[in-house]
């Protein structure tokens, strides 16, 4: 459960396995800390989510400072910056399709882009959802819509 989740975040097969690790530890040190007012399940995905979103703040900014160096303006050292697709359940001939899916997924606000993977490809409820993100089940059920929405628009102009 926490592996998946770290793929579909950060979708490189080696930074989802250290996150995961990540996770873990986190999990280990945590545990005195655990009141149990949520379901363990959840706070273990939000320590994942968490861990996901520094993982991916920490290498864009190295990415960034890299291509700065380089001399490319922030706009350009930006969209050079862009995720290294590695996800071991994508075929070959559909990697190429899927990367621009996940492109557009990561140009999501960070709660829509979370509530939906949540949703769609970790299979929650909704109401398991607002617990994990700690909002209600109406907030989560805008943020799909808005992503969903986001997400039609944005691949639109893609065949298949």
């Amino acid at each position: 459960m926490v592996f998946n989740l770290c793929l579909n975040y950060l979708q490189n097969r080696q930074d989802a396995e250290e996150v995961t690790q990540d996770v873990f530890v986190k999990v280990h040190q945590g545990m005195g800390e655990f009141r149990g007012e949520a379901a363990m399940r959840t706070w273990i995905y939000r320590i994942a989510i968490n861990s996901c979103l520094d993982r991916l703040k920490a290498a864009k900014r190295a990415k960034r400072s890299v291509w700065r160096m380089l001399g490319f303006t922030n706009d350009g050292a930006e969209r050079i910056a862009g995720s290294d697709f590695d996800h071991p359940g994508v075929e070959l001939e559909q990697r190429e399709a899927t990367q621009r899916i996940f492109e557009h997924i990561n140009g999501l606000p960070a709660q829509q882009k979370t509530a939906l993977l949540l949703r769609s490809m970790e299979g929650l409820s909704q109401n398991e959802v607002a617990e994990v993100m700690g909002i209600s089940a109406k907030a989560v059920e805008s943020l799909l819509s808005r992503a969903r929405h986001r997400l039609r628009k944005g691949l639109e102009h893609i065949e298949g």
